[in-house]
């Protein structure tokens, strides 16, 4: 039941970092063309630092990082007369009131807090990539309709959001769907994270060196669960691709771009 409810975990992960990391990303786009500078600065440096590191890297380090951090402050606000080191050689020790979750919570929010954390660093590595196709669909908007958009006297943000942003989407499609296909390749991830996701349970249930082949005793079918992650990615991938097929199709139409032009000339 295990391999079968992560199943469920990989989707809910796609479903909610999905939405979150788009929500980053038209963030982080519209912060790269502020005419604020400080705030233009902060947009262009998290494209590029985020998209510079390695993801696996930046997993392994940001929710490490950010644990310890949260489990830093806590412990500054809930043990103030602590007096021992927090840094003990390698060891991160704070007190135990301090601690995310408590040692004494029940499981389900222990898993709860590490696939809040993997949704949190899914969302802010997509979410620069995802800034990255949507500064550049901004950009590839006819430059002249927003100036005939400010002539007619729309304030700045008027265009932005009733001119840039509707036709933005057609450029942006062809990228944030790559992206949508590279985020669910991503998932396996998880696994690093600590969470039990069904590249977790598959080694359990399939080796022959797991606490699993114990209580289950079995040859190495390690290939078989494998295979059969291989068959479920491509059929997903595959499911994927009509749905964003049909977006691409309902978005280009009537638009003056390649797609739009094919549709007329099907049309005719």
């Amino acid at each position: 039941m295990g391999l079968y409810w992560s199943f469920g975990t990989v989707l809910l992960l796609l479903a909610i970092t999905a939405p979150v990391a788009l929500a980053f990303g038209f963030g982080g786009a519209s912060a790269a063309r502020s005419h604020i500078a400080p705030l233009r600065w902060f947009g262009k440096s998290y494209i590029s630092i985020v998209r510079g590191i390695p993801d696996i890297a930046f997993f392994l380090f940001f929710v490490i990082a950010l644990d310890q951090g949260l489990e830093y402050l806590r412990h500054k606000w809930k043990c103030p007369d602590w007096t021992e080191s927090i840094r003990q050689g390698n060891d991160f020790v704070v007190c135990t009131a301090a601690k995310l979750p408590l040692g004494n919570s029940p499981q389900w929010i222990h898993e709860t807090y590490g696939f809040a954390l993997a949704v949190l660093t899914f969302s802010i590595v997509f979410g620069a990539f995802a800034a990255n196709v949507l500064f550049g669909a901004m950009r590839a908007v006819p430059h002249g309709q927003l100036e005939t958009a400010e002539a007619y006297g729309m304030t700045r943000s008027q265009t932005f959001w009733r001119v840039l942003v509707p036709q933005m989407w057609v450029f942006a499609l062809p990228g944030l769907s790559n992206l949508w296909m590279v985020l669910i390749k991503a998932t396996p991830l998880l696994f690093l994270l600590g969470v039990e996701d069904i590249v977790y349970w598959s080694r359990e249930l399939g080796g022959t060196k797991t606490p699993r082949f114990t209580d289950y005793p079995h040859a190495d079918w390690r290939m078989w669960y494998f295979f059969f992650l291989l068959v479920f990615y491509l059929c997903f991938t595959k499911v994927s691709e009509l749905v964003l097929d049909r977006i691409m199709a309902r978005l280009t139409h009537g638009q003056a771009t390649s797609g739009g032009e094919a549709q007329r000339k099907a049309a005719a």
